[in-house]
C-alpha cells in the first residue's frame, strides 16, 4: 500500500474556500443594501452573480487551473471596489487567504520532494 499523497487533501482545502466564499459574498447582499443609497439592480446582480461562479468553481475543485480561475474571480471582486465597495474588500480579505493556501500547498510541495514530511520518515523500531 503506498502512502496517501497530501497534496489530494488541497482540493477539500479549495473546496471548503470556494464554499465559504461563496457564502460570504450571498451574505454581502445585506450590506451592499444598507450601504450608500440601497441596492441597485445590477449591484445585486454582481453580488449574486459572484456568488453563483464561485459556487459553480466547486465544481471544477479538482482541476489544476482551479487557483488561476480564483486568481481571475478574486481580480473581478477587486475590481469591483469602484462599483461595490464591500465586494472589493472581500476580494482583498480572500485573495490573502488563497494567498495563505497556496504558499501552504507550495511549502508541502516542496517538503515532499524533499522527502521530509512525517509520512516519508521511515520508521526503525
Amino acid at each position: 500500500m503506498s502512502a496517501p499523497d497530501p497534496l489530494r487533501s488541497f482540493r477539500g482545502v479549495v473546496l471548503a474556500t470556494l464554499i465559504l466564499e461563496g457564502v460570504v459574498m450571498l451574505l454581502a447582499l445585506p450590506v451592499v443594501a444598507k450601504l450608500g443609497g440601497g441596492l441597485a439592480t445590477w449591484q445585486g446582480v454582481l453580488v449574486g452573480g459572484l456568488a453563483l461562479v464561485l459556487f459553480l468553481a466547486c465544481g471544477v475543485a479538482g482541476r489544476p487551473w482551479v487557483v488561476a480561475a480564483a486568481l481571475g474571480l478574486h481580480v473581478v471582486m477587486i475590481a469591483s471596489w469602484f462599483a461595490v465597495s464591500a465586494v472589493g474588500v472581500l476580494g482583498v480579505i480572500f485573495g490573502l487567504v488563497w494567498g495563505c493556501l497556496w504558499w501552504l500547498r507550495h511549502d508541502v510541495a516542496r517538503r515532499m520532494a524533499e522527502g521530509r514530511l512525517p509520512g516519508q520518515q521511515s520508521t526503525s523500531d
